[in-house]
């Protein structure tokens, strides 16, 4: 038996014995233990195609090496044998290979615009868009947290999450600056304009991730402003929270009710902090990889628009493509399989 089954079959035993206590299923707990109970058996079962593929493959070979028909049966047979067992390892390969602890989070996307004025705000606009109809795509579902518009229709700053199947180990690649290039609605000569906009996205945090204290908070309530329904300047519902120690500010005005607004802020609060961990936590990782994912840095340039030419370009992967109104669309499939393709050979190395 292979020394990493024997350790999962340990592994599995365990959580076994820790699920036969009722109180764990109303425990924070109960979701990942169960998650990864599915993710044993499946891989355990892998395993066994995989010795009993094997056996089946031995006798065959011995049967194929006697003559006549029955020995060309059996040479048919094995091809097909073979490459059974070709495609399970394949897919043992991709789970033994290691992987983003945080891959199976949801994600809380901030979006902001940069350089280049109303044209850059308006891209953020189609940013989110194209989060969202990515997010629609994939069965995801999108909150929306709070955003800063502006008069063009744009915005200067939109947050919000996703939550549903790992949506963090699809987004990750999309931290950092996104650049584009096209003639602004505004430009009356024609001429092409570069814009920036930022993209931050952050591993959702549970309460159990981060310890926070009420101490380390400061917490102010005011009037909410802006864009927005009846509890727009007529009710102290806004709230803005500031982590003393870090510095961190976090404000939140989209609902009317203050508790919820407070929620709200507190899980971007979380997250911000649990992105600063895991960067920090990140230090050692290869030149290659830490170019690959990013560390965040807001001034990193990872992908460029260019809307004369019908052409985006990743420059993390080297990987071009066109029919950029698809990609604006929410079908970026192929942007993000380049790079996830990158990630499993870096970690596989």
């Amino acid at each position: 038996m292979d020394k990493k089954e024997q350790e999962f079959i340990n592994e599995l035993a365990d959580i076994e014995k820790t699920l036969q206590n009722p109180d764990i299923f109303s425990s924070p707990k109960y979701p990942k233990l169960a998650k990864r109970q599915a993710t044993l058996q499946n891989t355990l079962k892998l395993f066994a195609e995989q010795s009993k593929l094997k056996d089946q493959i031995t006798q065959t070979t011995k049967m194929s090496h006697g003559g006549g028909e029955l020995a060309e049966l059996a040479s048919e047979e094995l091809e097909q044998l073979n490459s059974s067992l070709s495609d399970v390892e394949s897919q043992l390969s991709d789970i033994l290979t290691p992987t983003d602890p945080n891959n199976d989070r949801d994600v809380i996307i901030e979006i902001r615009a940069a350089a280049g004025g109303d044209e850059s705000s308006l891209f953020a606009s189609e940013l989110y868009r194209m989060y969202a109809r990515w997010a629609e795509n994939h069965g995801c579902k999108v909150e929306y947290i709070g955003d800063s518009p502006n008069d063009t229709g744009g915005f200067k700053e939109v947050v919000f999450a996703i939550r549903g199947e790992s949506p963090y180990k699809f987004l990750k690649f999309e931290a950092g600056v996104h650049r584009v290039q096209r003639v602004p609605v505004t430009e009356s000569q024609g001429r092409v304009h570069t814009s920036t906009v930022t993209v931050a996205v952050l591993p959702e945090a549970e309460e159990t991730d981060i310890e926070i204290k009420p101490t380390d908070l400061r917490i102010d309530i005011f009037r909410a402003s802006g864009h927005g329904g009846q509890s727009v300047n007529t009710t102290d519902s806004a709230v803005r929270i500031t982590h003393v120690p870090t510095g961190l500010v976090v404000t939140n005005q989209d609902e009317k009710n203050q508790l919820k607004n407070k929620e709200k802020a507190m899980s971007v609060l979380r997250s911000r902090l649990l992105a600063a961990k895991i960067e920090a936590e990140q230090t050692e990782q290869s030149e290659a990889r830490n170019k690959l994912i990013g560390s965040g840095d807001r001034s990193e340039k990872i992908r460029t628009y260019n809307f004369p030419q019908d052409r985006i370009t990743d420059h993390r992967v080297s990987y071009s493509r066109s029919n950029i109104p698809a990609a604006m669309n929410g079908e970026i499939d192929d942007l993000i399989q380049n790079l996830l393709k990158a990630e499993h050979e870096l970690l596989a190395e």
